[in-house]
């Protein structure tokens, strides 16, 4: 059944043409995602459908009697209201039923109108709206129903939106970037609940795993073009790949007959016969089709970062609390050459404030945070660009550098760094006003990497950027040679990146995980369920036992590390089991073995690190 069909829509604005004569349609049980790079018309396009803006050409007509509900990426909600009176303050069709029903109340003696108003209240199950708005704001932890919304966080305010668009029941839901704001708990629900649901979605994220999971259907725009997969994110990426090389082959083909054309075209005689009059006809489309040229990069980067020293970042008993809100207790680490950690933990945990006390914008309660004199940092925050009055893009970057220096004498301009992350020479001289929301996240990544920093800091640095700029940012930093620390909840962006976890628990506890998101996943579903209140007692009492001699997140590690180098060895016995094969090539035994010896360093790291721990248990 369609629910949505979508003819020759085009959109401009000035003199910048956005996107022309597209044209695709939406069905029953699809659940699609749009992919095209910040500034081509993703929200345009979403605005459009949600009838908040136009399209300058063609129509989009939806099917009578569906509904429709938009989850936007900043909800317009009443900040006076509380949650509870949020969820009656909406176009909710199943309110409209309810308020029918109690006006048909208030007037017995029309027993036709009471009796429509009865059916109304049966075809909509509206008689437990009460019940079912109780349980999905529970689900989506917002227990607090008197709570303001001018009190709420950002990602509490998404959560009560989204409560809003699925109490809606619509026939099709329209979700711009549904997961930014959102912590990873609730991004993995969100994920289960659409999965299973039997819902019709279109939406624009960037969160791969999420595509992956829950879209059977992508369309991706893409250089004015829209084009169709259907399957998820990996199918997705084989099948544009596929694309990308038959579109490179074509263009070799026709620039090749664009030669031999051109050729033609000049010793041809002034008189004009008909069919010549069509080959040059011809001649311009092969012209066209010759001159056709892709703007990806790839970031391969030898940078020439400033030299670090032996001290790099040291934390001794770094305590932080908001009156009874505890951010850290005691937290001890000391960083080494080029790591690499990510950090994750539920909104509200303090991931924030603790790279605000790293960065000394804060200052801890207790404890000293002790930096290396060498060390330059480069702090991606979420507050994003101060955009001046007619300042244009280059200008920007070029206040904070004009090149990052590379090995062997080489630069990089600034101008270069722009082309990399996807800023055309044209580009670079519009004014930074005229940008969409992406391409100034993008535009103020930028001008931290001006700076060459040899320790980054990403606070959410995936947040409303397309997942073209965040393959960009993802090669760059696989090149990057300094320290890393990243806040994310972009699962697929954190496997990537990093090399081990900071999982903020809450109430102060920090656990060190050596391993990424999915490793961390596997570990926390394998684990037995303890009750939140038993986890709590335990952690509690570790604190107060002074006399133990491993920390929490050293007792945590310990354990850990016993299950990782069983599967190790497992992973060696395997591997070692493949050598007995005799069909085996020389180049397959070379890397076989590479492979076995790698895993047997890896069993030894760990090793020597369990024997380290267990000394302090025997102290």
């Amino acid at each position: 059944m369609n629910y949505l069909t979508v003819e020759n829509i085009s959109k401009s604005y000035g003199e910048l043409t956005l996107f022309e004569n597209l044209s695709f349609s939406i069905h029953q049980d699809q659940k699609i995602a749009f992919v095209a790079k910040n500034g081509t018309g993703k929200t345009s396009i979403l605005n459009m459908l949600a009838g908040k803006d136009t399209a300058d050409t063609g129509q989009i007509t939806f099917r009578k009697g569906i509904t429709v509900a938009v989850l936007s990426q900043d909800p317009d909600l009443n900040q006076d209201l509380t949650v509870e009176e949020a969820i009656f303050d909406t176009s909710n069709p199943i309110l409209d039923v309810i308020k029918d029903y109690e006006k048909a109340l208030e007037n017995p003696e029309d027993s036709e109108a009471y009796q429509k108003a009865f059916e109304k209240m049966e075809v909509h199950q509206a008689w437990d709206f009460e019940t079912q708005y109780k349980l999905i704001l529970s689900q989506l932890k917002l227990d607090n129903l008197n709570q303001k919304v001018s009190a709420l966080s950002g990602g509490q305010k998404k959560r009560l939106a989204l409560a809003n668009a699925l109490l809606k029941k619509p026939d099709l839901l329209i979700l711009d970037e549904p997961t930014n704001h959102l912590d990873l708990e609730m991004i993995e629900w969100l994920e289960d609940f659409f999965a299973k649901e039997q819902i019709t979605l279109f939406m624009v994220t960037h969160d791969r795993y999420f595509l992956e999971r829950v879209c059977n259907e992508i369309i991706e725009l893409d250089h004015g073009q829209l084009y169709t997969y259907k399957g998820n994110y990996s199918y997705y990426l084989e099948k544009r790949e596929a694309r990308i090389e038959n579109e490179a082959t074509e263009t070799g083909k026709a620039k090749q007959l664009f030669k031999k054309e051109l050729d033609w075209m000049r010793k041809q005689p002034k008189a004009r016969t008909t069919k010549s009059k069509s080959r040059i006809d011809d001649f311009h489309d092969i012209k066209h089709r010759a001159s056709q040229r892709r703007q990806d990069h790839e970031i391969q980067l030898e940078l020439n970062m400033d030299r670090m020293g032996s001290k790099i970042l040291e934390l001794h008993k770094v305590s932080k609390s908001f009156k009874d809100k505890v951010i850290l207790d005691q937290f001890e680490y000391t960083f080494k050459k080029g790591e690499r950690i990510g950090i994750i933990g539920k909104n509200g945990t303090g991931k924030s404030t603790f790279l605000n006390i790293i960065t000394q914008l804060q200052e801890p309660d207790s404890g000293k945070v002790v930096l290396g004199e060498t060390i330059k940092f480069g702090y991606y925050t979420q507050t994003g660009i101060d955009i001046k009055p007619n300042q244009k893009v280059i200008d920007v970057i070029k206040e904070f550098g004009e090149f990052i220096p590379l090995k062997k004498g080489k630069q990089i301009s600034a101008g270069q760094l722009l082309e990399r992350f996807l800023f055309s020479r044209k580009k670079q001289y519009d004014f930074v006003e005229k940008l969409s929301g992406g391409e100034r996240k993008r535009l103020y990544l930028c001008t931290i990497l001006i700076q060459n920093p040899n320790f980054l800091i990403l606070d959410e640095p995936t947040n409303d950027l397309d997942i073209v700029t965040l393959n960009v940012l993802e090669s760059f930093l696989l090149d990057f040679p300094g320290c890393l620390l990243v806040v994310s909840h972009d699962r697929y962006f954190m496997d990537k990146i990093v090399d081990h976890l900071w999982v903020f628990r809450g109430e102060g506890v920090v656990e060190d995980f050596p391993g990424n998101y999915s490793d961390f996943r596997t570990y926390e579903d394998s684990k037995e369920p303890e009750s939140n209140d038993e986890d709590k007692k335990d952690k509690k009492q570790w604190k107060k036992d002074s006399n133990a001699s491993l920390t929490y997140n050293e007792q945590k590690e310990y354990k850990n590390l016993e299950s990782k180098i069983s599967s190790l060895e497992f992973d060696k016995t395997e591997l070692e089991k493949q050598f007995l094969n005799p069909d085996l090539s020389p180049e397959e035994i070379n890397k076989l073995s590479e492979k076995l010896q790698k895993t047997i360093d890896e069993v030894a790291e760990k090793e020597m690190r369990w024997f380290e721990l267990s000394s302090k248990l025997e102290d």
